[in-house]
């Protein structure tokens, strides 16, 4: 194994009641390194996580941990820690004692644990808070308590599964910035779990999408986004619009009915592809100067930017910009080649990137129960 990496996931594949939750999945994860598997509920990530800890043996495949196969070790022999999302703090001992829990199980000098939970406290800022009991603090407060006692004893690992989804927005990404930086100052590796992609994007080294037990791409936050290998990807990674198209030849692209000039090339002639626009990549322009042209069916104003949708021969296309225009305008569409990303055709094509119910999307978000893996 690479000595660069600490964990090595080869062929891992699990059923629960003859339903397959990870099939043959393989993941060589780097030491000291910020990694995140993102994707929706159900895709097999928290499974994944429950693995490396030991909660969860797999049907099939190889574990390795420093280059040492761990299929069967218990969980308290792992050289790792799990913060989940519910922080399992005990309330019946103070913030001092639940930090120091983990020491005290390994029967450390009393003074060792002293010095050992102070410079936890320090390092999440809650330095004189050691006295208040837990159900005094604030959810915020609460994660704190639990990253401190998760990394008092020092693990290799800190496995984290979805340990900012009970805290409110602005919370949320204060412990975002928190999170990296304690990782950068122990050097742990930390992997962790979230079906929030602007917080996989904003924290991670590397981002690991999966989807339907299968890992869909592996790649730095500006990788996933700027060059999806699928639909699925450049779907669930911000916004996009993705088009049936056909590769001309390299370099020159067709889609809309109109031919491109693009970035892309190695694609055989006359292939059909998936063609990806960011919403943030269009300009809207007046009509008789757009490569494409169509008629503005909605807005929505976000504060920084418009989200603009424009019907092109029936096909929506989002447009994000911070002109204003109205419903019933018709527009122009001027796009880079290098605002234009070709992907190959998979078992994706043709679910994704048409905003035609983007507004009875935004309806039901109120309706949806988060569900966990």
């Amino acid at each position: 194994m690479n000595k660069e990496n600490i964990i090595k996931l080869n062929k891992i594949s699990v059923a629960f009641d003859g339903e397959k939750i990870l099939d043959h999945l393989s993941l060589d994860i780097k030491d000291k390194e910020f990694i995140t598997l993102l994707g929706p509920s159900g895709c097999g990530k928290t499974t994944t996580l429950r693995l490396i800890a030991g909660f969860l043996e797999p049907d099939e495949g190889e574990i390795f941990f420093e280059d040492k196969k761990i299929n069967g070790v218990p969980a308290y022999k792992r050289q790792v820690n799990t913060i989940f999302q519910r922080y399992a703090l005990f309330p019946h001992l103070n913030v001092y004692e639940n930090i120091a829990f983990g020491l005290r199980v390994k029967k450390l000098p009393e003074a060792e644990i002293k010095e050992k939970v102070a410079e936890m406290l320090e390092l999440v800022n809650l330095s004189g808070l050691e006295k208040r009991s837990i159900d005094t603090l604030s959810g915020g407060q609460q994660q704190r308590v639990a990253i401190a006692r998760a990394i008092a004893n020092r693990p290799k690992v800190l496995l984290l599964d979805e340990p900012l989804a009970a805290l409110d927005l602005k919370l949320r990404k204060d412990m975002q910035k928190e999170l990296k930086k304690i990782q950068q100052q122990l050097g742990i590796t930390f992997i962790f779990v979230t079906h929030d992609q602007e917080e996989a994007l904003t924290m991670s080294d590397r981002v690991v999408v999966m989807d339907g037990g299968k890992i869909q791409q592996v790649g730095t936050p500006k990788d996933i986004y700027n060059e999806p290998e699928n639909a699925f990807v450049a779907d669930f990674i911000g916004e996009s619009n993705i088009l049936d198209g056909k590769m001309l030849k390299d370099y020159y692209v067709e889609f809309s009915g109109q031919k491109f000039d693009c970035l892309d090339k190695g694609f055989e002639k006359e292939e059909s592809v998936d063609v990806v626009v960011r919403p943030e990549d269009v300009d809207i322009v007046p009509e008789d100067k757009g490569m494409l042209r169509g008629v503005v069916t909605s807005i929505s104003f976000l504060g920084v930017h418009y989200e603009i949708i424009v019907d092109i021969g029936g096909f929506k296309w989002m447009i994000q910009t911070t002109d204003e225009h109205f419903v019933g305008d018709n527009v122009g569409l001027y796009i880079e080649p290098d605002a234009i990303h070709i992907m190959k055709k998979s078992e994706y094509s043709g679910l994704y990137g048409d905003y035609s119910s983007y507004s009875e999307e935004i309806d039901h978000l109120s309706d949806v129960d988060y569900v966990e893996d």
